[in-house]
């Protein structure tokens, strides 16, 4: 099984530093967070064990935070010995994939207050407790759009 940071390290290698791409330790917590949510509710499988909690500014992957803590708010490097396409299966990609064009394309604040109006994250808040497995695939399953037109 894959861990938070192989999926971390598919959404580094997507950073197009050139256009100004600004991969920082909060919008990486969040993309990780989003990519185990809809995983969850696409598979009824988690992506990665990693547990995620939800604090102050959001659900938070704690071994990763702390992989990437020194960086602050600063842009996390791109990874050189990444190859995405081995680590994940075709449904992984689409995923992350999906994840990736909708919400890499906002800053680590926006992407903050969107986890800040989720059940997920204001159900388990005030405690600072973990966002669970079954927690995010009821949640996502309901951000799913069926389609069901064909």
């Amino acid at each position: 099984m894959n861990t938070c940071f192989d999926v971390a390290n598919y959404f580094l290698k997507t950073q197009d530093t050139e256009a100004g791409d600004l991969m920082t330790n909060m919008k990486l917590q969040k993309l990780v967070y989003y990519a185990q949510g809809f995983y969850l509710a696409m598979t009824d499988t988690p992506l990665f064990n990693e547990p995620i909690e939800a604090w102050t500014h959001g659900p938070v992957c704690v071994p990763l935070y702390y992989m990437y803590k020194e960086y602050e708010s600063g842009a996390i490097p791109i990874p050189v010995d990444v190859n995405a396409n081995i680590l994940f299966d075709e449904k992984q990609h689409e995923v992350l994939d999906l994840v990736h064009t909708y919400f890499g394309q906002f800053s680590a604040w926006k992407l903050r207050n969107l986890t800040h109006e989720e059940p997920t994250w204001m159900n388990v808040a005030h405690n600072r407790g973990e966002i669970t497995h079954e927690a995010m695939r009821t949640y996502f399953k309901t951000q799913l759009i069926e389609d069901d037109e064909e």
